[in-house]
C-alpha cells in the first residue's frame, strides 16, 4: 500500500515495504523503505507507482494462507483480489488511457437476440385469430392458449439451460447455438399445416428466446465499459420493445390478407441467421475468458473491444475485482447457500413481481381487449401500445445512471398501479361506459409507458451487477426462470 502525507511545503511517499524472516544488521528486520520527496505543491501524485511496477510481479498486500483471491500470472504477476481496489493502488496512467475500440457493434449483434425475444412474444397478438381459422382451432380456446403458452414453457426451459451453456461453452458460442431453435422454430410455425406442428415450432422458438433472455443482458454487461454500462444495459429492454413493436406493426396487413400470418412468423428467420453470423465474428466476454484462465485470448478480446491502450488496465481490473478467483464455478445448489441465497432471492423476486404486475396479458391480448372495448382499429391501437413501450424505454435509458435503479422502480410500479386502476374502472364503472374505448387505450398506453420506465429495463440490468462472478450466469438463468413461469401461466389463463 502506498502512503502519502503532506508535511509543511512538501510531501513524502512510502512506495513499499519489504519484510524478510531474517533480521538485518541494523535491527530493521530486513525492512527497506523508499521515500520520494516533493519540494513544492504539496501533492503526492508525483510518487504514484507506474503500472509496470504494479504488474511486473509486485505483491500487493500480504497474502494469508488459503486466501481464495490470490491470482498468479506469468505476465501480470501476483495480485491479491479485493472487493474494490484502493484508489491509491491504481496506476496513474490507468486514468489517462482512452479507448480506441468500440463495443457498440457487438452490443448491436447481441441485441438481435433481444429483438427476437420481443418479436416472438408479440407476433401471436395479431396473428392468433387468423392462424386459428387456418389451423381449424377457431372454436377451441384451449388449443389457442397452448399456441401462446407453449412458447413461454419453452422459454422457461431455455432460461435455465442458457446459464449452464454460457458457463461451459462461452457467451458467443452459446449465442450461435441459440440461433438454431430460433430459426427452426420460426420456420415450422410459418409452414405449419396443423396445430401440432405449430406448437412444436412455438416450443422451439420459446427455448431460443429463453436462452437469449438470460444471455443478452449477461453478455452486454460483461463487455460494456463501466461508465456507460447503465445506458447500454437498458438497450436490451429497448430492443425487446422494438421487437414487440415490429411484431405488432407486421400484423397491420392481416385485415386485407388473412394468410399474412405465415409471413409474420417467417420474417424472424432472418435475424436468427444474422445473430449466428454476427456472433461468429464477435469477441468472447473477457471476463469469461479470464475465469477460464485463457489470459492471451482475454487480452485479444479486450483489444478488439476497447483498443490496445486498455488491455493492461482492464486486465488489472479483472484481477482486482476477483474475476480470476480460484474458486470453482458454482453449481445450482450453491445459489441457495447461506453465502448467496439473499441476493439470489432479490433477483428472482424482481422478475417475479415484474411479471405478476400483468404486463404479458397486455402484450398478448391488447388487440382482443381493444376489440371488446369497441375500438375499430384494434391492431393499430396495439401498435400504439408498442410505440409507448419503446418511447418509455428510451426515457429510462437516459435516466438510468442519473436517477438510479431504485427510484425508477418505485416510480414505475406506482404508475402501473394507477394506470391499471383507470383501465379497470373504464370497464366496470357505468358512468364511464360511453368513454370505455378511449379510456381503455389511454389506461393501457400509460400502463405500458410506466412499465417501460423502470419495471421493464431495471431488473435485467441490475442482476448482472449484483451477482458475484462465479454465480452470475446461473443466478441470472434462475431469475429468468421466475420471469417465465408466471408469464406462461398468464398466457394459459388470460
Amino acid at each position: 500500500m502506498m502512503r502519502c502525507a503532506v508535511r509543511g511545503g512538501g510531501a513524502h511517499v512510502v512506495v513499499g515495504e519489504r519484510r524478510s524472516a531474517s533480521s538485518s544488521p541494523g535491527g530493521s528486520g530486513g525492512r527497506s523503505v523508499v521515500r520520494m520527496s516533493e519540494g513544492r505543491g504539496g501533492l503526492c501524485c508525483g510518487g504514484v507507482r507506474s503500472r509496470a511496477a504494479d504488474l511486473a510481479g509486485l505483491e500487493m498486500g500480504r497474502p494469508s494462507a488459503g486466501a481464495a483471491g490470490l491470482f498468479r500470472s506469468a505476465r501480470y504477476g501476483r495480485v491479491r483480489a479485493t472487493a474494490s481496489a484502493d484508489p491509491e493502488d491504481i496506476p496513474s496512467d490507468k486514468l489517462q488511457a482512452k479507448s480506441s475500440g468500440s463495443v457498440l457493434p457487438y452490443v448491436g449483434v447481441a441485441c438481435l437476440g433481444a429483438i427476437l425475444f420481443g418479436y416472438h412474444l408479440g407476433v401471436v397478438n395479431g396473428a392468433l385469430e387468423y392462424l386459428s381459422k387456418d389451423l381449424g382451432i377457431a372454436e377451441n380456446a384451449v388449443l389457442q392458449g397452448w399456441v401462446v403458452s407453449t412458447t413461454l414453457a419453452g422459454a422457461t426451459v431455455g432460461s435455465f439451460t442458457g446459464g449452464a451453456l454460457a458457463d461451459k461453452l462461452g457467451r458467443t458460442r452459446t449465442f450461435i447455438l441459440d440461433a438454431i431453435p430460433l430459426a427452426v422454430g420460426a420456420f415450422l410455425s410459418a409452414t405449419a399445416q396443423d396445430v401440432r406442428t405449430m406448437i412444436i415450432g412455438r416450443l422451439l422458438a420459446g427455448i431460443g428466446i429463453g436462452i437469449s433472455s438470460a444471455l443478452v443482458p449477461l453478455y452486454i454487461s460483461e463487455i460494456s465499459p463501466t461508465e456507460i454500462r447503465g445506458a447500454l444495459g437498458t438497450i436490451n429492454q429497448l430492443f425487446i420493445c422494438i421487437g414487440i413493436l415490429a411484431a405488432l406493426v407486421a400484423g397491420l396487413p392481416l385485415a386485407q390478407n388473412p394468410a399474412w400470418w405465415r409471413t409474420m412468423f417467417g420474417i424472424s428467420i432472418v435475424p436468427s441467421i444474422l445473430l449466428a453470423l454476427g456472433m461468429a465474428v464477435s469477441p468472447e466476454s473477457p471476463r469469461w475468458l479470464f475465469q477460464q484462465g485463457k489470459i492471451s485470448q482475454a487480452e485479444a478480446a479486450i483489444k478488439k473491444l476497447y483498443g490496445k491502450e486498455k488491455v493492461t488496465e482492464v486486465m488489472y481490473d479483472l484481477k482486482a475485482s476477483g474475476q480470476g478467483s480460484n474458486e470453482p464455478d458454482a453449481n445450482w445448489f450453491d445459489l441457495f447457500s447461506k453465502r448467496y441465497w439473499k441476493v439470489v432471492s432479490v433477483g428472482a423476486a424482481l422478475f417475479l413481481l415484474q411479471q405478476l404486475a400483468g404486463i404479458n396479458a397486455v402484450v398478448y391480448y391488447s388487440t382482443s381487449v381493444f376489440r371488446s372495448a369497441g375500438i375499430a382499429s384494434d391492431v393499430a391501437a396495439s401498435a400504439l401500445v408498442g410505440a409507448a413501450n419503446v418511447f418509455g424505454t428510451m426515457i429510462a435509458s437516459s435516466l438510468m445512471d442519473k436517477q438510479g435503479r431504485k427510484s425508477l422502480l418505485i416510480t414505475s410500479f406506482s404508475g402501473m398501479a394507477a394506470s391499471m386502476l383507470l383501465l379497470s374502472l373504464s370497464f366496470t364503472w357505468k358512468a364511464l361506459a360511453p368513454y370505455s374505448g378511449t379510456l381503455a387505450v389511454v389506461g393501457t398506453v400509460l400502463y405500458v409507458l410506466s412499465f417501460a420506465l423502470g419495471a421493464g429495463p431495471v431488473p435485467a440490468l441490475l442482476l448482472p451487477e449484483i451477482f458475484a462472478s462465479r454465480i452470475r450466469a446461473k443466478a441470472v438463468a434462475l431469475s429468468m426462470g421466475m420471469h417465465w413461469y408466471p408469464t406462461s401461466s398468464s398466457a394459459c389463463t388470460s
